[in-house]
């Protein structure tokens, strides 16, 4: 008869209990290697992120290091602009200083011509005319007709030269004249120019009309001599007519607003329009109308210095009308 081991139930507990124990551990150490693993896998990704940002940050310290050199080459191309313009402007500063000596120069030897002309060219003038006159005062019985006309054209020739120096003094010290501009009442003006032409032509039919005009703004004694001579125009080339019919006006619509003065007389052809302000330039012969062809240089060269423009219209036999333009003077 075999004999049976019976196991202690204390012993049995106890392995349970151990293997219990290692199963616990072993929880705990595959939890803590999970742990570990996710740590890991975290800075892992973590690392990841670190070298992207990293690559970003290099991308832009390489993107920034091309725009600081374009930055660069722009502030050179800058200096280098800036070096030109002010070589530029030196050299514009020297021209500016050489060009005023020459202005200045040419200023001192324009008022030296004008005295000569005013003295040294007058003096043998007023002789010529003095014993032209002396002659005709004394000797016109012993002369015959034709001496007699001799004398006269030398007379007339004389106070055309005159009147030619007159003219061209006018002109060439108008550019150093200062000007001083006031308020104009043109219409008034007008009207008193006028006055003054028609009194030196007595027996003429004259009739001036003098439409809306408003005020300018100028030099008073620059703008009435632009009246002047264009009124004294108007007057002379109208002789032919038995009624001088003159016009002065302004057209708001013409060149931004122009002043103009319209007469009937006998007009000019268009194609030589460019010709009518130049100095000397005559569309018509001194024996038919007088005048030295000084005039409407002189009305050009005083409404440009105020900043204005003049032109003409005509026609054959047809009248003619000339236009300027000045600053505004306010309301009328």
């Amino acid at each position: 008869m075999k004999s049976t081991t019976v196991a202690d139930p204390s012993e049995s507990l106890a392995e349970s209990r151990h293997l219990y124990d290692r199963l616990q551990a072993l929880e705990e150490t595959q939890r803590a290697t999970l742990n570990i693993l996710e740590d890991f896998d975290e800075e892992r990704r973590s690392s990841q992120r670190v070298q992207k940002a990293t690559l970003n940050l290099l991308e832009d310290v390489h993107e920034e290091r091309y725009k600081l050199a374009d930055t660069q080459r722009a502030l050179l191309n800058m200096l280098e602009d800036i070096e030109t313009e002010r070589v530029e402007a030196e050299r514009a500063r020297l021209a500016a200083e050489q060009a005023k000596s020459l202005l200045e120069t040419v200023n001192k030897e324009l008022e030296a011509f004008s005295y000569s002309v005013s003295h040294d060219l007058r003096a043998p003038l007023r002789a010529i005319s003095g014993f032209a006159e002396a002659l005709m005062e004394d000797y016109a019985p012993r002369l015959d007709a034709e001496g007699r006309r001799y004398l006269g054209l030398i007379q007339a020739n004389a106070h055309q030269m005159g009147q030619l120096i007159d003219d061209l003094l006018a002109f060439s010290r108008l550019g150093r004249q200062q000007m001083s501009e006031t308020r104009i009442d043109m219409a008034a003006l007008a009207k008193a120019v006028f006055g003054e032409l028609a009194a030196l032509t007595p027996g003429r039919q004259l009739a001036l009309r003098i439409g809306s005009v408003p005020a300018a703004q100028g030099d008073g004694t620059l703008v009435r001599q632009v009246l002047m001579n264009l009124l004294s125009n108007a007057i002379k080339y109208t002789k032919s007519r038995s009624q001088a019919s003159i016009e002065f006006g302004y057209l708001p619509e013409s060149g931004g607003g122009a002043y103009y003065v319209k007469d009937n007389g006998v007009g000019f052809d268009m194609q030589y329009v460019g010709k009518l302000f130049g100095v000397f330039q005559r569309l018509h012969p001194v024996t038919e109308f007088e005048g030295t062809g000084v005039g409407l240089a002189l009305v050009q060269r005083i409404i440009t210095r105020h900043g204005g423009r003049v032109w003409a219209e005509g026609a054959v036999d047809q009248g003619a009308t000339f236009y300027f333009t000045l600053p505004k003077g306010g309301a009328k």
